[in-house]
């Protein structure tokens, strides 16, 4: 298990091809990366109860306040261009202190998807935000 913490801190600020991204509410950082499942090794998919397929993506986010990983209630939903939704199902991961949730989306074809995430920490106002990401099923 200790591989996957890694595994996922890497993918959240290391790999150049999944550059970090965060959305900061107050003292609560939120760090999110989307990229195919196969991308895993079949045992870190395993671990972390991934379908590791060319045509599912993972959605991957971590709350953090002053840099430590805290739990949050995490949703969301994806649409494609024709307006067609598929609701988000996350998944915690704790890890050596580390929290992280994780849901997968299919991977139909090259596209661009609108991702929204609710995100609510402890008795704090839930927030809420959307990005853009151009997603690709691994050939």
């Amino acid at each position: 298990m200790p591989r996957l913490a890694s595994l996922l801190l890497c993918l959240l600020v290391a790999l150049p091809a999944f550059a970090e991204r965060k959305q900061s509410f107050g003292d609560l950082d939120v760090h999110y990366s989307v990229f195919n499942s196969s991308f895993l090794q079949p045992d870190i998919a395993a671990a972390a109860g991934l379908n590791r397929s060319k045509t599912t993506g993972v959605v991957n986010v971590a709350a953090l306040k002053a840099g430590k990983g805290v739990p949050a209630q995490v949703s969301g939903q994806v649409k494609n261009l024709l307006g067609q939704t598929s609701a988000l199902s996350f998944k915690q991961v704790l890890e050596s202190g580390a929290v992280y949730y994780l849901a997968e989306f299919p991977l139909r074809e090259r596209e661009m998807l609108k991702f929204t995430l609710n995100l609510q920490v402890g008795d704090a106002a839930p927030q809420s935000f959307s990005f853009d990401q151009e997603v690709f099923p691994d050939e």
